[in-house]
């Protein structure tokens, strides 16, 4: 018997029950359909990840800020005069500690290190259009560490650090508010921005539109360029209090090529580490969301997974029943000259079409379900972060999952199939 001649009879054999298969098939269905929509929700989610790593890291810098310290001993720590000083409140990029002179000094000395720019968080109260009445005004944040990153722009250019001129990068959602007709009738525009300084009275600077961003799961606020934020910073500054800043930002020296090599980049975090501070690329802050992201989809993968274990006995039992039903048959096709190894390809490839049906079914069905969501999910829930597809769906990962699929299948039917091909083909006649 031809090779093709086993494919097409192991494709009508799988039919032979058709209400056995199907449930069969169901099974293998579920596991398809759930392992193609986590692969694709971890796919979405770190090609965005990659495009804002590629978008807003320059690769030269370290965001850096004091090293969390866990205290283990007894009772309250002594307060140091001239230890770092404590903001009124912690955030996630600082943790409430502030650095101080010393911190900067021991920075500039480290090995590796071109420049060191300190980062103050200032505060806005308002923006409005530069001609406005004080009738329309907005409330507005910036980003600490605009002045010396980069903003994923929709049109314009990035912030000059180097500017003595002020400089602003709006988010994408002001277009409209600040009364543009779109993002690139911004640009130039002049803005007027309102904030309090250290003696509580209002006051006002005067900035230029450089650029427009999208909003970004990773960075958010609008962007100042240093000389607006060293302006506004002094203003908000009491006077005689000691200098002290939430985070710097540690430009290495970089390579021929221009990038930092990624021992460079580990040696000036050891560096800092050894000073009690901690340095982070953005690429290390991003890194820690697509770790969490990952071990979601993992558990979600993971149900699949126990969802595919249990159709392949599925397949097993239906391929035990089959033999079982089939042995005169078996018997015959021995008889007639038919080897063990057709025999075993025979009941072999009709698990491995089994597998191809509920593989392929569940992939497409993943695809149409998914293809729905990420439209739906894309215009409602995450319309506020453009150029995220939540589901992306890699023709090479769904080829991926249906041949993973039909190789569990495959094994599944080892067991049965190996029976079949091992009976003696006398004692198949003989079964009633």
């Amino acid at each position: 018997m031809k090779t093709a001649d086993v494919v097409r009879m192991a494709t009508r054999n799988a039919f032979r029950s058709k209400l056995r298969t199907t449930l069969t098939v169901s099974s293998l269905f579920v596991g398809a359909f759930t392992l193609t929509l986590t692969t694709a929700l971890g796919a979405g989610v770190n090609d965005y990840v990659e495009r804002q790593v590629a978008t807003l890291s320059s690769g030269d810098i370290l965001l850096v800020s004091p090293a969390t310290t866990v205290d283990t001993s007894d009772g309250p720590a002594e307060w140091d005069p001239d230890g770092r000083q404590q903001s009124g409140a912690a955030t996630p990029l600082t943790g409430g500690t502030l650095l101080n002179a010393d911190d900067i000094e021991t920075m500039e000395g480290i090995d590796g290190v071109r420049g060191v720019e300190p980062i103050t968080q200032i505060v806005i109260d308002w923006i409005a259009p530069s001609d406005d009445e004080g009738d329309t005004r907005y409330e507005l944040d910036v980003n600490p560490t605009s002045s010396i990153g980069q903003s994923d722009l929709v049109t314009g250019e990035q912030l000059d650090r180097e500017s003595t001129e002020n400089e602003i990068v709006l988010p994408e959602e002001y277009v409209d508010a600040l009364g543009f007709a779109d993002a690139e009738s911004a640009i130039g525009a002049a803005i007027t921005l309102g904030y309090t300084d250290s003696v509580r009275e209002q006051q006002t600077v005067t900035a230029a539109v450089v650029g427009i961003a999208r909003e970004s799961l990773f960075a958010s606020g609008a962007g100042a360029n240093s000389a607006l934020t060293e302006s506004i910073a002094a203003a908000q500054t009491a006077e005689g209090q000691p200098e002290a800043w939430p985070l710097a930002v540690v430009q290495l020296v970089g390579d021929d090529d221009g990038g930092v090599s990624d021992d460079a980049l580990q040696r000036a975090k050891a560096d800092l580490a050894d000073a009690g501070l901690a340095g982070q690329t953005i690429e290390d802050q991003l890194g820690v969301v697509q770790t969490v992201i990952n071990g979601i989809i993992g558990v979600l993968s993971a149900f699949a997974l126990v969802a595919l274990v249990a159709a392949s006995f599925g397949i097993v039992n239906t391929l035990l029943m089959s033999v079982q039903e089939r042995t005169r048959e078996i018997g015959l096709m021995k008889a007639m000259g038919m080897s063990n190894g057709r025999v075993f390809a025979l009941f072999s490839l009709e698990a491995v079409v089994i597998g191809f049906l509920g593989s392929a079914i569940g992939a497409l069905a993943a695809i149409a379900a998914g293809s729905a969501i990420a439209g739906v999910a894309g215009d409602t829930v995450l319309s506020a972060l453009p150029g995220l597809q939540i589901l992306l769906f890699d023709p090479v990962t769904v080829i991926a999952v249906i041949v993973v699929i039909m190789l569990i299948a495959f094994l599944s039917g080892v067991l049965p199939a190996r029976r079949a091909a091992r009976q003696d083909p006398i004692e198949s006649l003989r079964y009633e």
